[in-house]
């Protein structure tokens, strides 16, 4: 019997336990076919023409991605693509080693499906992710491109961020395939003013001239620096964090982190007081309308990956059709189990023919 197929039948049984306390036996679960891609080179990925894209001379094989949060120290880099994903972003990974919030910090929503975390940022630090990374990557990289996801340490104050990220961004060059810039966090303090243009803007001219400098080193090619952006953001905020990611040469955005707003949560939900970000499927409608929103700020010119309350096909493809060129998953992927990925895949290329499209490029923006 297959993982996709029993994990309906071991789920009950499964969220009977702490939320964290699962996650971490599903790590370790995966971690003997990590071992063992590590030593045979990685799973093969089969090409899937309708789903394939080129972005920022990437290749991704079909447009469904893990989110950032679920493999925080980079550990499991080729389990990812053996489950069917297209991509991977791996953390939020911070300069300083940091343990996080004290428990408990995430917490299931079983009715809403949805999760409240408040983690924050528990990583091992760049350094530690930096020298283990090319161990996990084995004997060589993964099919599919690997993103990784920088944050604020919190220890550091919002004044001394931009070199608090750039020692970050300095020691994961070389393993990424891409870095997603994650001002957006509800759970560090003050991380989530760095979204404002007068922050924002000084942050990101220092990462890009870093990028040009270590591509110039390693002869290679600057890395694609995205931009991870709240879902509360009002569309001043939006315009301006658009204007800054132009300006200062982002390769694309990622739409949308959690939510502090509880708006979708009955006042009388046990869990609604709980401080954290909401995810899963009381986010779903904002993400959209906030891909849709970018889209239109950006006339489609900078690549968008959507976020947020990803279940079903039906909610990729309105992801897509909003204006995201990728997509990714995390709180959906906790509640519908390792098969989730590659149903949507099979899904989405259905969609695609039923609608008359060549490809997922064809469909993206459609509604926007």
């Amino acid at each position: 019997m297959t993982a996709s197929v029993l994990y309906p039948l071991v789920r009950p049984l499964l969220f009977r336990v702490d939320p964290e306390t699962i996650h971490g036996w599903a790590l370790a679960a995966l971690r003997p076919m990590q071992w063992a891609l590590e030593r045979s080179g990685g799973a093969a990925y089969p090409p899937d023409p309708p789903l394939t894209q080129t972005l920022w001379g990437l290749t991704f094989p079909n447009p469904i991605g893990l989110a950032a949060g679920f493999d925080k120290n980079a550990a499991l880099p080729h389990v990812w693509a053996a489950l069917g994903f297209g991509f991977a972003e791996l953390g939020t990974v911070t300069a300083q080693a940091q343990p996080g919030n004290p428990p408990p910090r995430l917490f299931r929503l079983a009715a809403e499906h949805a999760l409240i975390n408040r983690l924050g940022f528990n990583n091992l630090g760049a350094a530690a992710v930096a020298r283990q990374l090319p161990a996990r990557f084995g004997v060589q990289r993964p099919p599919i491109p690997i993103g990784l996801n920088i944050g604020k340490s919190r220890l550091c104050p919002v004044e001394t961020a931009v070199d608090d990220y750039r020692a970050s961004f300095a020691a994961l060059f070389d393993h990424a395939d891409y870095v997603a810039i994650n001002v957006s966090s509800p759970n560090t303090p003050g991380l989530r003013d760095l979204q404002a243009e007068a922050q924002l803007a000084p942050l990101l001219e220092a990462l890009q001239a870093d990028n040009r400098r270590l591509a110039a080193e390693r002869r290679t090619a600057p890395r694609p620096l995205l931009v991870k952006l709240a879902p509360d953001l009002a569309d001043d905020g939006l315009r301006g964090l658009v204007d800054v990611a132009r300006s200062c040469g982002a390769a694309g955005l990622i739409a949308t982190n959690t939510t502090v707003d509880r708006g979708a949560l009955s006042p009388a939900h046990p869990l609604a007081g709980e401080t954290g970000g909401l995810s899963g499927a009381p986010l779903r409608d904002r993400a959209t309308a906030v891909i849709r929103r970018l889209y239109r700020l950006t006339a489609g010119e900078l690549p968008i990956i959507g976020v947020g309350g990803i279940f079903s096909v039906a909610d990729a493809y309105a992801k897509l059709r909003a204006g995201a060129a990728l997509v990714q998953v995390y709180t959906g992927f906790v509640y519908e189990g390792p098969g989730l990925p590659r149903r949507l895949c099979n899904g989405l290329r259905a969609l695609l023919e039923g609608d008359g499209y060549a490809n997922v490029s064809a469909a993206v923006g459609v509604d926007a």
